[in-house]
Parts: C-alpha cells; sequence; structure tokens
C-alpha cells in the first residue's frame, strides 16, 4: 500500500495507541514536518518525550505518551488561512477557546495559531490537537 500522507500515518499511530492507553509508540518514517508537530505537542505538554533513532533509511521516532492528547489529526489539503480567517477555523476544528492548538505552516515556519495570531500572518493548516 502507497503512503499517501506521512503525518497523517503518524498522528493516527499516536492517537490510535493514546486510545488503547500505550505509554509509548513509534512512528516511522520520520519527516521535518512531523518532528515539528512532536515538538509543538510537546511544548504544550500533550505528549511527552520523543527520541529520533537513526535505521539508515527514513528513521524512526519513539513517542512517549502522557495520557493527556484527546484528539489529533492532519487537515488535508493544506489550506491557505489569513489572520482573519483563525477565529473560524478555531471554532470549526477545536472543542472550546480555552484549549486546543492548530498547527499553521508560515513563512515564520511551523506555529501554533496563537503564535500566527501575535506574528500577525497567515499561511496553510497542517493539522490540530487537543
Amino acid at each position: 500500500m502507497v503512503r499517501m500522507s506521512v503525518l497523517a500515518d503518524a498522528l493516527k499511530s499516536i492517537y490510535n495507541a493514546e486510545k488503547r492507553g500505550k505509554r509509548q509508540v513509534v512512528i516511522r518514517p520520520s519527516s521535518k514536518v512531523i518532528v515539528k508537530f512532536l515538538q509543538a505537542m510537546q511544548v504544550h505538554g500533550y505528549i511527552g518525550e520523543f527520541e529520533i533513532i537513526d535505521d539508515h533509511r527514513a528513521n524512526k521516532i519513539v513517542v512517549e505518551l502522557t495520557g493527556r492528547l484527546n484528539k489529533c489529526g492532519v487537515i488535508s489539503p493544506r489550506f491557505d488561512i489569513s489572520v482573519d480567517d483563525i477565529e473560524k477555523w478555531i471554532v470549526n476544528l477545536l472543542p472550546s477557546r480555552q484549549f486546543g492548538h492548530i498547527l499553521l505552516s508560515t513563512t515564520y515556519g511551523i506555529m501554533t495559531h496563537e503564535e500566527a495570531r501575535r506574528k500577525k500572518t497567515g499561511g496553510k493548516v497542517i493539522g490540530f490537537f487537543y
């Protein structure tokens, strides 16, 4: 079977392992976008440490799960959104305004919707987690 989206596979395996109550999950293959997504989740406390294992192919990532993640997913296609449209996406994707994050790919790098608002920049929607 052909992999359409490496990021979608990675987030789905994290979500499934979290639902099953596992302590850690192995993601393969690895990519820069997956690493940035995981760093954002780690900064906000949804996952624990993660380790990138070099296997001379596409690498593996071992992620420690904390049990705090309710849902994570990819938005495909990666829609363009402006700063003004971020609010609409928050209402559509997240359960409430108090928690949850939407990840955007901007000219300043991959960041959450709050950082994008502070920098007054739009971008493409990559995914969400809460």
